[in-house]
């Protein structure tokens, strides 16, 4: 993936996430959980496309 499209992503998901937290009107915990759950994912998904963290495929939830 080329560094921009990186960069915009990541852009992207912030200002979606600053607009969440800024105009939609929830609970603080509900809004921390939010927050968690978004730096959570982009960390994954920054650490699979650097190949950090290799291929998640292989990975299953359930039965």
């Amino acid at each position: 993936m080329p560094l921009i499209n990186l960069v915009v992503v990541l852009i992207v998901v912030g200002v979606l996430l600053w607009l969440v937290n800024a105009y939609i009107p929830m609970d603080r915990k509900i809004k921390n959980i939010l927050n968690i759950v978004v730096v959570i994912v982009l960390v994954i998904w920054l650490l699979q496309v650097f190949g950090v963290l290799g291929s998640l495929d292989s990975i299953r939830i359930g039965s």
